[in-house]
């Protein structure tokens, strides 16, 4: 075959597509088995021609990253905060849970991409125009993700599943001495009855950070 024949054949690969391949992949089989190797393979690419469009797997973290980033629905500057804020949250919430190995990547590693740099100056710019110092919407904007984070990271690697919950709860009384720990032992029996499911509520937390910014940032 002609020289020109082989260029004919040969796969166009774009970043576009080994970010969307790198994140299906860590999706399904979870960010430490991602290799450049294995990417490459998906592909159907020599792992050489990842390099020309991707310095590295640290730089195509950030890239992944980035994209995770671009499904969280950022604040309109100008709009009402408090609504902005929430939703927010609740679609970060949304976004982490999709892509499970990106929380603690998220909250141990910095990057800048386009994304991230979008999202931080709509939340900061929405509190700013609202009222806020530029201190205080950093301050208001940690508070969320912290609860965002901390919230999902739990719900992620609870033991146990919310059906199972109930059930779990009557396996453990036993070992519960009512004598010394009688509140513990009172609230598992509620829920072994069915009067409190024992599930913790995002929005419980983020409605609590949300009204005592509103009492906060007015008290200013």
């Amino acid at each position: 075959m002609s020289q020109s024949g082989n260029q004919k054949n040969r796969k166009v690969l774009t970043a576009e597509q080994i970010v969307s391949s790198a994140l299906e992949l860590a999706d399904q089989e979870g960010i430490d088995s991602l290799s450049m190797r294995k990417l490459a393979g998906s592909l159907g690419v020599t792992a050489m021609s990842i390099y020309n469009h991707v310095a590295g797997k640290d730089a195509l973290l950030d890239l992944m990253l980035n994209r995770v980033a671009a499904e969280i629905e950022s604040p309109t500057i100008g709009a009402e905060w408090e609504e902005m804020m929430r939703r927010r949250a609740h679609s970060m919430r949304q976004a982490l849970l999709r892509h499970r190995w990106a929380l603690t990547l998220m909250i141990s590693k910095i990057t800048l991409g386009d994304e991230i740099l979008r999202d931080v100056n709509a939340t900061v710019g929405c509190l700013v125009t609202a009222g806020f110092t530029y201190a205080q919407s950093d301050w208001a904007r940690n508070a969320i993700d912290s609860h965002v984070y901390g919230y999902t990271m739990q719900e992620l690697n609870m033991p146990v599943e919310p059906e199972e919950y109930r059930d779990a709860a009557a396996q453990f009384l036993p070992l519960i001495s009512e004598s010394e720990y009688p509140f513990m032992f009172g609230a598992t029996v509620q829920i072994i009855d069915g009067k409190y499911d024992g599930m913790t509520r995002f929005s419980f937390g983020l409605e609590l950070i949300l009204d005592g910014l509103k009492r906060w940032v007015a008290e200013r």
